[in-house]
């Protein structure tokens, strides 16, 4: 098992990216707090977690809230006695140019894309440093690498993940802690399902992708263990598109 015994929090846990990297985290053997906005969504994860064995917690929380960040991160200290691994993955999108994009919109999208995960990295990383170390693993986009349409506040959300998790990743290489982010490309998942349903849209979304097909959960969930385990230990700092090859143009 590469997590044996590792506690790792998860948010956006709920659905999409977060569940599927929930239950293949707790199936090598990590303990994992599901986090969610939606508390059924954590729950229904942690029991899917605890009825094949595993050990899990569910917290519902609003990850641009500080409070909330707190209570979750300690919530797992208290379950689970340490933090090995935060993936802070929860993120909205709303779309939106310049200037059709409200402003309470743009607001919005910053603070749970962005400030959501500064909140995740701050509160994780004292629990990290007395434990001697950990992993922090932040979800950008290939939104953040290339020009994305109609989605400037997403864009700038997501570059402002690469760019913190570069930070996060020099300031606290010297605690043993590394931080890398996944850049998803198209991905069929629950925020992209009305989109691809049309048929012209999928057409559209689907010819820059070189592998032919778009993500699924299941593919960030892969990247997000590479990088959680020791297979990546002297790996920091890093930016990794899954994303069929479509930014690498």
């Amino acid at each position: 098992m590469l997590l044996k015994d590792r506690v790792a929090i998860i948010t956006g846990g709920g659905s999409g990216f977060g569940r599927a990297t929930a239950l293949l985290f707790a199936k090598e053997g990590a303990k994992v707090t599901v986090v969610d906005y939606v508390e059924e969504s954590a729950i229904k994860v942690a029991d899917e977690i605890k009825s094949v064995g595993g050990e899990s917690i569910a917290v519902k929380a609003d990850v641009s809230d500080e409070k909330d960040v707190k209570h979750f991160v300690d919530e797992t200290i208290r379950a689970f006695g340490k933090l090995d691994i935060v993936f802070n993955n929860a993120g909205i999108y709303i779309p939106g140019n310049a200037e059709q994009q409200k402003v309470e919109d743009w607001n919005r999208v910053l603070d749970v894309n962005l400030k959501g995960v500064f909140l995740g990295c701050k509160y994780a990383i004292p629990h990290m440093k007395e434990n001697g170390g950990g992993v922090i693993i932040n979800t950008a986009s290939a939104a953040a690498l290339i020009g994305f349409p109609e989605a400037i506040a997403y864009a700038a959300s997501k570059g402002g993940v690469v760019s913190l998790t570069r930070a996060v990743a020099l300031d606290y290489a010297k605690f043993n802690i590394r931080a890398n982010c996944i850049c998803p490309g198209t991905s069929e998942t629950a925020i992209t399902k009305d989109v691809l349903a049309d048929p012209q849209l999928r057409a559209m979304f689907l010819a820059p992708i070189p592998l032919g097909r778009f993500g699924q959960a299941d593919d960030i969930a892969n990247a997000a263990l590479f990088l959680a385990s020791d297979l990546s230990a002297y790996i920091t700092g890093a930016v990794l598109p899954v994303d069929g090859g479509w930014t690498m143009a």
